[in-house]
């Protein structure tokens, strides 16, 4: 009986005892999974935040996500034909780039695949994120926040004065303008204020089913395409997040 794709040891250089523990450990997580689970879907992350992950993996408990660490996962699905793991996983291997991850899961494809085009979750922008529309604050009192910040918004930019216990907007002031990367802070000020201009969500790019192979999926417009891959020899400190159930 032939040995098992999966079965294959692989050699992982350039780390130190603890990184490679690590690294041997995520691909055996990955190999041990794909006899679990029908399909697997390449994703990428706009807007990525973890505790937003955390609550997408309590979101889907019978699934599995592996996000970061391109090179590990590229491993432990076969990165060549000759070293795939199954048939055709080479190919999704080869588009592990940037911010991704993968989803491993028996949900029917078009289930997924509609569940994450509709999925989106407000967030606050950071620095660096294109503003979505114009936001000017009037010139006048500012009461819902407390007299004890008003220095903190000063520091911030805001031309502010305090007046019996009221942080007063000494004239017209514009936070952000819409198309134009934030501050940081303009970020802080937008946050106080409570304005999520960013949105949280998954696109899904291609997929894998065991047993009929690799499929690109509609490529969907994400709002981080233009970042640059993560550097994959960061620190093992920074390994990947995988979830423990």
């Amino acid at each position: 009986m032939p040995k098992s794709k999966r079965d294959k040891k692989v050699s992982l250089t350039k780390t130190n005892k603890k990184g490679l523990l690590l690294k041997q450990k995520i691909i055996e997580e990955i190999r041990n999974s794909l006899s679990k689970y029908e399909h697997i879907f390449l994703f990428t992350v706009d807007n990525m935040r973890n505790t937003k992950l955390k609550d997408l993996r309590n979101e889907w408990k019978d699934s599995r996500f592996f996000f970061g660490k391109n090179k590990v996962m590229a491993v432990a699905l076969g990165r060549t034909k000759s070293d795939e793991a199954e048939d055709q996983l080479n190919l999704l291997s080869k588009r592990l780039k940037g911010q991704c991850g993968l989803l491993m899961t028996n949900k029917d494809v078009p289930e997924v695949l509609q569940w994450f085009k509709d999925f989106r979750d407000a967030e606050y922008a950071r620095s660096g994120f294109v503003a979505t529309k114009d936001v000017i604050l009037p010139q006048g009192p500012l009461a819902d926040f407390s007299h004890t910040i008003e220095p903190h918004l000063r520091r911030l930019g805001l031309p502010t004065s305090l007046e019996r216990g009221v942080i007063n907007l000494i004239k017209e002031y514009q936070v952000c303008k819409k198309g134009v990367p934030l501050t940081p802070e303009q970020a802080s000020i937008l946050k106080l204020l409570g304005i999520q201009m960013a949105k949280f969500k998954v696109v899904i790019k291609c997929h894998w089913t065991k047993g009929k192979g690799f499929h690109k999926d509609l490529d969907v417009a994400s709002d981080d395409d233009d970042e640059q891959e993560d550097d994959e020899d960061a620190e093992d400190g920074d390994a990947m997040e995988e979830d423990e159930t």
